[in-house]
């Protein structure tokens, strides 16, 4: 795309509600100010990562990055007037455009309210809600006060369009940017380190990044370690902890056995080519893990509220690497089914050259290709749609 030029500033006004929305828009207005001739303005909702582009926030992030409808309830009447106050700088501000980023609960009343007020202004979402998993009316529901969308995973656009949704292009996710850090992570360098006994399989467990997700899965994750261990014989176990779950992951595998090393975040490439097989919470990770052509077994639990909505999923599986590649390669084990015995069978036959390991590697041989865009990173593909928004 050939960059545009014009006599005043361009405004955009950004909104993002959590931290993860916060690294997409710090890359965004990164590419914006790169790939447009002109000077920019940018005003809105945001956090470190949108800072250090030379970004301001009207109010800190964190009053309104909470996930789930049982963390906002407390803090709701703030995040209304958060939502109120948004809508109101918005206003003042005047933009050519307004990006919202994610988080629906807090960004998309303040769409529907600028939509409402200044109906003049065009209005980007940059990432779907999960339309194709549940609420599937609310694809169309969106048309009335959103204009584009800017999808993170390759098969959104046909959903949007099936559903009756905005108009929507696939920009690429994030991780793809991270591709060739993922595949050429040194896993014979943290091997060393952690002293592993090469003459021992490793496995990679990943019990999630928030602290209700490892509540839920790391007993029974504990469990399944120790039967593999008993039925295959002696294994490596690795987990990589992000730093506000380290000290709780070190507690509750204290008497494991085999007892885990517990490496950094930042370990879990390395972990991942290193490993024969994962362990995984069901979340970003399996995208990860697929990336990495890393075997896994995937499991999640969700509190009783949100398991009696279970009815309401629309997908063949809720696991992201799976619904991307198009087939149910990792295997899946919510809720009830979420068992040391369910999970140390699915993981066995994972350490051996089974007919089950080469059906994961076929299948996870096309993660790459499927997440790939034709051209340029996901941060300028989505900066490219945004910029020919505001033209249009």
């Amino acid at each position: 795309m050939t960059s545009q030029s014009t006599s005043r500033p361009l405004k955009i006004f950004v909104v993002a509600g959590e931290h993860s929305g916060d690294a997409l828009g710090g890359k965004l207005i990164h590419a914006l100010n790169k790939r447009y001739a002109g000077d920019i303005i940018f005003a809105g909702v945001g956090g470190e990562d949108m800072a250090r582009e030379g970004f301001s926030s009207i109010f800190p992030i964190e009053d309104v990055a909470v996930m789930g409808p049982l963390s906002i309830l407390p803090k709701l009447p703030r995040i209304v007037r958060r939502v109120y106050q948004t809508v109101d700088a918005a206003l003042r501000f005047a933009p050519d455009l307004v990006v919202i980023i994610d988080s629906p609960e807090f960004t998309h009343p303040i769409a529907k309210r600028i939509r409402k007020r200044a109906p003049q202004i065009p209005i980007v979402d940059y990432v779907s809600p999960s339309v194709w998993a549940w609420r599937p009316g609310r694809a169309k529901k969106m048309r009335p006060y959103v204009d584009h969308i800017l999808a993170l995973l390759p098969f959104e656009p046909e959903a949007h369009a099936r559903l009756g949704g905005p108009a929507c292009t696939y920009v690429g996710h994030p991780l793809i940017e991270k591709l060739a850090e993922i595949q050429n992570a040194d896993a014979a360098a943290l091997s060393a380190r952690l002293h592993l006994d090469p003459t021992r399989p490793v496995l990679l467990v990943l019990p999630g990044s928030r602290t209700s997700e490892v509540e839920r899965l790391i007993d029974v994750f504990g469990e399944a370690v120790s039967q593999l261990a008993g039925t295959i014989g002696p294994i490596e176990v690795v987990i990589p902890a992000v730093r506000h779950v380290r000290d709780r992951i070190v507690e509750k595998t204290a008497n494991w056995t085999p007892r885990p090393h517990i490496v950094e975040s930042d370990d879990r490439y390395a972990a991942m080519r290193l490993a024969r097989a994962a362990l995984a919470a069901s979340g970003t990770v399996t995208l990860e893990l697929a990336l990495a052509q890393t075997p896994a077994v995937v499991a999640y639990k969700v509190d009783k509220v949100i398991a009696n909505l279970r009815f309401l999923l629309k997908v063949p599986s809720v696991v992201l690497a799976n619904l991307v590649i198009g087939k149910n390669i990792y295997p899946e084990f919510l809720q009830e089914a979420c068992t040391a015995e369910n999970l140390e069978g699915a993981l066995k036959p994972l350490f051996g050259e089974t007919p089950e390991r080469a059906a994961q590697l076929e299948g996870l041989s096309l993660a790459p290709a499927k997440m790939q865009l034709a051209a340029s990173s996901p941060s300028e593909a989505a900066a490219d749609v945004v910029l020919s928004v505001v033209k249009a």
